[in-house]
């Protein structure tokens, strides 16, 4: 069974070394399969201005996917964290997925909260899925996307088992949340969240922690404190994953009948 886990970490706002340096620290010793980071896990929330996000817009070629891509190989993971994304000429609010064998794959946050709206471009690219050979298949999604079934949906529909959420969360309601997305899509859920507070650009932000990792059945199999820097690992039966019965005579997708949703 892989071994799927998280980081739970209280970033310095604008200090990318030191978080690495926090990150590394955190995930001495741990080995695992898959591990999530947060959003944005080593340039903090916040931001002065849009000149400020461009100045720490990254490709895959930067600072954090090189940083992960060493993090991956001390621990034999594949790891997701959060970052800024240079490309296109434009700046989006990102996720990069590395490997012991180098870059994966990545996700550009759909749906933005807030502020981001300033700072970030919302993403341009459908949601989607990313296998690792015959063993595991993840759908990767970034804070506010949790507000939106739509976004579970799709990606347990294009066969995500884990659903990997990288998080900034401010807002109480989804931890308790994923476990319903769960339960209405069977997957695993990874909730990366942050904590601390930041104070900067006229915003107060309080962080909520409490990460999570949630099995298909809805069952909490780890929770992080509200308040602490954290690592969890569990072992987790895919399997799980894979059967969308949710009675003897109800399956999940195959009863669904979008003939008749208003999805526009």
């Amino acid at each position: 069974m892989p071994k799927i886990g998280y980081v739970q970490n209280e970033p310095v706002n604008g200090n990318l070394e030191a978080n690495f340096d926090r990150v590394e620290k955190l995930l001495s010793n741990v080995k695992a399969d898959f591990i999530v980071l947060p959003e944005l896990f080593a340039t903090g929330y916040i931001f002065e201005n849009p000149e400020e996000v461009k100045s720490f817009a990254e490709d895959f070629t930067g600072p954090t996917t090189a940083f992960l891509y060493k993090m991956a190989k001390k621990t034999g993971a594949t790891i997701q964290g959060g970052f800024v994304e240079s490309g296109e000429g434009k700046v989006f609010n990102s996720v990069t997925v590395v490997s012991p064998l180098g870059l994966v794959g990545s996700y550009r946050k759909i749906h933005l909260y807030g502020r981001e709206k300033k700072w970030f471009t919302p993403g341009n690219k459908p949601f989607h899925t990313l296998a690792f050979g015959e063993k595991w298949v993840i759908g990767p999604m970034i804070c506010f996307d949790w507000v939106f079934p739509e976004a579970a949906r799709s990606l347990a529909l294009l066969g995500a088992e884990i659903i990997s959420h990288s998080a900034n969360l401010i807002l109480p309601f989804c931890q308790q949340t994923m476990i319903t997305r769960c339960l209405e899509n069977r997957v695993f859920m990874i909730t990366a969240n942050r904590l601390g507070r930041e104070q900067k650009a006229g915003l107060d932000l309080s962080f909520t922690g409490k990460s999570q990792i949630v099995d298909p059945q809805g069952e909490v199999l780890s929770t992080a404190p509200a308040n602490e820097e954290y690592v969890d690992v569990v072992d987790v039966d895919l399997e799980l994953a894979k059967n969308k019965w949710f009675t003897k005579k109800n399956n999940l997708f195959e009863d669904r009948r979008p003939q008749y949703y208003h999805l526009k």
